[in-house]
């Protein structure tokens, strides 16, 4: 089942002007959405859609076990900064 964070996955496709594409309040399985989401496109343009999803629920992943486990609070803007640095090391090459 999808967590409440489709606020997250919104704002991180608005970056790369990709929101049209972000779950929506029927979509239920974080699966059957990304196939949708990533069917819609071709070539360049869906490997970088789907890295840009993988690298995002890494990102959800790892600030949810921050929560669960470091007492952490729930922070979009957290995950979005996370979700910039990781995409100016992209840029530089790494």
């Amino acid at each position: 089942m999808f967590s409440p964070d489709k606020q997250t996955w919104y704002s991180i496709l608005q970056l790369f002007g990709r929101q049209a594409v972000a779950p929506q309040m029927d979509d239920l399985l974080y699966m059957d959405w990304w196939d949708g989401a990533s069917s819609r496109f071709s070539g360049q343009v869906k490997k970088g859609l789907n890295s840009i999803l993988i690298l995002e629920a890494w990102l959800i992943w790892k600030h949810h076990n921050y929560c669960v486990f470091d007492g952490g609070t729930p922070d979009l803007t957290r995950v979005i900064s996370a979700f910039k640095e990781a995409q100016q090391w992209s840029v530089a090459g790494a």
